[in-house]
């Protein structure tokens, strides 16, 4: 399973990487900036990914790799860029439905001064006078003043149900932009990002309470030889169908990830190696079991096969310490012949 780029960015390979991605954008013409250096390093990590096969696309039918073009891959494929300009989109909704609030407020509160202002006035005019005429023209002055103060707090009304509602369909906007920005948009499980969080989060909780949190790594079997002999249609074909499986066995209260291009994750928050170990059993055999057929052409593709590995987090060992054990883990699996499950302490369990 290839390393997170972030890991791959603070590793021992770390320099050697950065000048590739700096080399590889010098070669094909492409300028040096931090947008285009995170796309390209995203790019040399993945090729496969969604990123990198519209970065070969786009270099094999020689289109100017422009800003324009860098900005438009970043929006689309990096989710940090993505849930930056989005945020701020709603942030300056957001932003004039409050200062459109705040003129409706003070404009009551000007109406509502005036109206007292008129009182006061009126209360003067009735302690002096005794003139009926007066009288009538205090009274039609309250009146009218009393009108206006009512359809100024009616309006008021209004507004601010009017941007009640406003509010609430952009906390709703707000709410879909955190999860597009968090799902794979191939497999709809979680993604990278979404996953590295929970990961750090339910190493936390698991330290803090004692309870147990099971890390595993699932890699698809054989996967660039089968990307190259069907295609890469069919390739996301069989992506969805093993994230389908996947996403099955590590819903909620469990996360289920596409870690990227051909590879996955599942964490398990209160639970052990044993439950994990059965769960992931399960899983290789019911994607095993099934024969796929390619779509276009109905093709038999054969049965597709998957190799994990799992370890449980050891008191008080970091996030990335417990991945390099998961990753080791699966690693052994792959060595042991694939279509198995290896497991961080040990065990392991085949086909």
């Amino acid at each position: 399973m290839s390393q997170n780029v972030d890991v791959r960015l603070r590793g021992p390979e770390a320099f050697d990487f950065a000048r590739r991605a700096v080399q590889e954008m010098e070669r094909h013409g492409v300028w040096p900036t931090a947008v285009n250096f995170e796309l390209w390093v995203n790019f040399l990590a993945n090729p496969q990914g969604e990123l990198g096969r519209e970065i070969t696309r786009i270099l094999e039918t020689g289109t100017a790799f422009t800003e324009t073009v860098s900005d438009e891959l970043a929006a689309r494929y990096l989710p940090k860029a993505k849930l930056t300009d989005q945020i701020r989109d709603t942030g300056d909704q957001l932003s004039r439905e409050l200062a459109s609030v705040s003129a409706a407020i003070s404009s009551a509160k000007q109406s509502s001064a005036d109206y007292g202002q008129t009182l006061a006035t009126a209360s003067r005019s009735l302690s002096s006078s005794a003139d009926l005429d007066a009288l009538a023209v205090t009274v039609k002055t309250l009146s009218q003043a009393t009108e206006r103060v009512q359809q100024e707090n009616a309006s008021l009304e209004k507004r601010l149900s009017d941007s009640s509602s406003e509010v609430a369909r952009l906390r709703e906007h707000l709410e879909l932009v955190r999860r597009e920005a968090t799902t794979d948009g191939l497999t709809n499980l979680a993604n990278r990002k979404a996953f590295d969080e929970e990961l750090e989060r339910a190493c936390l909780e698991a330290e803090q309470s004692g309870r147990p949190v099971t890390l595993a790594l699932i890699d698809i079997d054989h996967f660039k030889g089968f990307n190259d002999t069907w295609g890469h249609q069919t390739g996301d074909q069989v992506i969805r169908y093993v994230a389908s499986v996947i996403g099955r066995v590590g819903a909620t209260p469990r996360l289920a990830a596409r870690y990227g291009g051909e590879e996955f994750a599942i964490i398990f928050p209160d639970e052990g190696r044993d439950v994990a170990g059965a769960v992931l059993e399960e899983m290789r055999q019911e994607i095993a079991s099934r024969m796929l057929k390619r779509r276009s052409t109905n093709e038999d593709l054969g049965a597709i096969t998957v190799s994990s590995g799992y370890a449980q987090r050891r008191a008080g060992e970091s996030a990335h310490a417990l991945m390099e054990r998961s990753d080791a883990a699966l690693y052994a699996s792959k060595r042991g012949g694939r279509n198995r499950a290896t497991c961080g302490d040990g065990a392991t369990k085949a086909a």
